[in-house]
C-alpha cells in the first residue's frame, strides 16, 4: 500500500492487537516491534508511513476522536460508552467476539419489589437498557471481576461482557438479558476522513478485503 500521507493506527494489546495484525498485513502492514515485549508505545511499521499507539482499549475511541490518531480499534462496548462522538466507524472488522449481558443468580428478585442495584463497569450501558425498560436501578461502578458483587451482597445483577460463559457458570450466575453483540470496529477520525480521505480509504478497503476472506 503506497501512501503519501502519513497515518496513526491506535490499537491495544491483548485479543484485539492480536486479531487485527493479519487483517493489517494484508495490507502490508506489521509492526518493528512486538509490543508485548517492547516497551514502545509508539510503534513503527513496515510501512513507513504508517505507525502504531498502544494505549489502553477504553482510550482508543478519545485518542482518535481528538486526532491524536487517524484510525483506531475499539470493540463495540467501548465504543457504546465512549458515545462515537467525532468519530466515523466504518468498518464491523468481525474478530474480539462477544455479547454484553445482563447476569446474575437465577433466583434474582423480579423488578419492582425493589430497586435492583446493577455492577458494571458499562455504565452508560447498563443505564440505556434499563431505562429503556423503564426500570429505575443503582448502578455500582467496577473496575475488577465482576462475578464477585452478587456472590458478596454488592449488587443484585451485573452487567458485563460474556464470551463462553464458563465464568458465570462457575461462579453460580447465570446470563439474563441480551443487550448487545459486540465485535470490535475501525474508527476514523472526521478530519482525518476528509483531509487524509485517499489514504484512510485505500487502507479500509483493503481491511475489508482481509473481512470478507476471513469469513469466507
Amino acid at each position: 500500500m503506497n501512501l503519501t500521507v502519513p497515518l496513526t493506527i491506535a490499537l491495544s494489546k491483548g485479543r484485539i492487537f492480536d486479531q487485527t495484525l493479519p487483517l493489517l498485513a494484508h495490507a502490508g502492514i506489521e509492526p518493528l516491534d512486538d509490543p508485548e515485549t517492547s516497551r514502545k508505545l509508539i510503534l513503527e511499521t513496515s510501512n513507513p508511513m504508517v505507525k502504531f499507539v498502544i494505549i489502553r482499549a477504553s482510550d482508543v475511541p478519545t485518542y482518535v476522536q481528538y486526532g491524536a490518531a487517524d484510525l483506531g480499534v475499539a470493540g463495540k462496548d467501548v465504543l457504546l460508552e465512549h458515545g462515537g462522538e467525532g468519530l466515523y466507524e466504518p468498518l464491523d472488522l468481525g474478530i474480539a467476539r462477544c455479547r454484553l449481558m445482563v447476569a446474575g443468580r437465577p433466583e434474582t428478585p423480579e423488578p419492582g419489589t425493589r430497586r435492583l442495584r446493577i455492577a458494571t463497569k458499562y455504565v452508560h450501558s447498563a443505564e440505556r437498557h434499563f431505562a429503556a425498560k423503564g426500570q429505575q436501578v443503582e448502578i455500582i461502578k467496577l473496575y475488577g471481576s465482576m462475578e464477585l458483587a452478587p456472590l458478596v451482597g454488592l449488587a443484585d445483577l451485573i452487567v458485563d461482557l460474556v464470551e463462553s460463559g464458563n465464568t458465570l457458570k462457575a461462579n453460580g450466575l447465570v446470563p439474563l438479558e441480551h443487550i448487545a453483540d459486540i465485535s470490535s470496529r475501525l474508527v476514523v477520525n472526521k478530519a482525518s476522513w476528509k483531509m487524509k480521505h485517499e489514504a484512510v480509504t485505500t487502507l479500509l478497503e483493503l481491511l475489508r478485503e482481509a473481512v470478507t476472506e476471513r469469513q469466507a
